[in-house]
């Protein structure tokens, strides 16, 4: 199996946004976003939908494809 790979980390990095600084907008606990970012736990539906407007992309883009 190939290595799961953190669409919300790359989009981080592509926008030039830290993790700290998404936990501000997102009104979350910094720890929370690392958790996320490491694929420790998975965002609620709200808040993967708020990071994707926060990171201005389509939410289609935060995911990685099942298939294939």
């Amino acid at each position: 199996m190939s290595e799961r790979i953190n669409r919300i980390k790359e989009v981080l990095v592509i926008k030039g946004m830290s993790q700290k600084e998404l936990a501000v907008k997102l009104d979350r606990n910094p720890n929370t976003i690392t958790s996320i970012c490491n694929n420790k736990s998975q965002p609620h539906l709200k808040d993967l939908k708020k990071i994707a407007e926060i990171l201005d992309v389509d939410i289609r883009e935060l995911l990685v494809s099942t298939k294939g």
